[in-house]
């Protein structure tokens, strides 16, 4: 069955060609005056026809495909789906669509970030936001991304040379440490279970800068290192939980692995608070129905990521804007998994 074309919608109601392109893309009416009652007419013959634009014709015409390239690491982690959430929630409310191009998250390897940005960059897309898990993007990547020519919005916790959402820990760390000195604890462990060792720095180092102005015990296995799962995450609690000196209060990466060091406690006998106490990163909505509701330091992923979608839409509509960046920090949200340190 032939596919109805404009000039079908035009026959139909019985207006020109060009009424019918003025009414599919100036909805509003705000560039030429077309009266309601020739718009619904208009309007009427695009429904009984299923008539559907031809939107790659349409982004030819225009030099615009109304399309933003996302590249995120996509994992169990839902951390990152809330970001994709705000980025699409934001970009729907603006007429726009989002390109996703999802990043596995397990390997941080330049040459695989080399490929994804190309795949991504060979798309007909406005613009490109990034979210990648390393530290910082090498060189080649760089000169990759500028030759692209499309502007480019980073959601990261390190500088960048674009457009960035500047999402740290820092502060929220150090607010979270000083909760669990309030509780009375002294032997605080960290479970940094990322991809790449410099990552999640920001939290790493101020637990260890908190932990030496309080003249607290420090014993550097009280930092478990391991990989990004949670089965990862899981077994580093058990081997620090089981030490006799363990930690009476534990700082997780994030959330999600938070979940899998309570599951590890419980595993071992251990109540949360009562025997420990642990508290993640993120604010996911996971943590508010965990058994008991997870302590977390909230850096509102959502929101981070209609911030991005923000910036963008002011790049795009003025590519000579000065450096924007944004920082929205993060806030400590005390639930129940945090309590007194027991008495031992």
């Amino acid at each position: 069955m032939k596919r109805p074309t404009q000039a079908d919608v035009a026959q139909l109601a019985g207006v020109s060609v060009a009424t019918v392109s003025y009414v599919l893309n100036d909805p509003t009416g705000q560039k030429v005056p077309i009266s309601p009652e020739t718009r619904q007419r208009v309007q009427n013959a695009i429904a009984e026809l299923g008539y559907i634009p031809n939107l790659r014709a349409q982004s030819l015409r225009s030099g615009s495909t109304r399309t933003i390239g996302v590249l995120l690491p996509i994992d169990q982690n839902s951390y990152f789906w809330q970001i994709l959430m705000g980025i699409s929630n934001e970009a729907e409310s603006h007429d726009f669509s989002v390109l996703l191009l999802p990043d596995s998250g397990l390997q941080p390897a330049p040459q695989t970030k080399h490929r994804l940005i190309q795949a991504l960059a060979q798309q007909r897309v406005d613009g490109i936001i990034l979210m990648l898990n390393s530290i910082a993007l090498p060189a080649s990547i760089v000169d990759q991304l500028h030759k692209s020519s499309e502007p480019i919005v980073q959601i990261t916790s390190y500088e960048s040379e674009f457009d960035y959402v500047f999402g740290t820990y820092d502060d929220g760390t150090e607010e979270l440490m000083h909760h669990l000195l309030q509780l009375g604890h002294r032997r605080i462990g960290f479970i940094h279970g990322v991809v790449e060792s410099s990552l999640g720095s920001d939290r790493l180092q101020v637990y260890e800068q908190i932990v030496a102005e309080a003249n607290l015990p420090y014993d550097q296995d009280y930092i478990q290192r391991c990989g990004p799962t949670s089965e990862d995450a899981y077994h580093a609690t058990l081997n620090l939980l089981r030490r006799p000196d363990r930690p009476t209060a534990l700082l997780v990466i994030n959330d999600l692995l938070a979940i899998a060091a309570m599951r590890a406690a419980a595993d071992l006998g251990l109540r949360i608070p009562d025997d420990v106490s642990i508290a993640g990163f993120d604010g996911v909505p996971s943590s508010n129905y965990s058994i008991p509701r997870l302590t977390t330091v909230s850096s509102n992923p959502t929101e981070q990521g209609r911030l991005a979608m923000r910036l963008m839409l002011k790049r795009l509509e003025n590519p000579e804007l000065p450096q924007q960046i944004i920082k929205p920090g993060a806030k400590l949200i005390i639930q129940e998994s945090t309590g007194p340190v027991p008495y031992t």
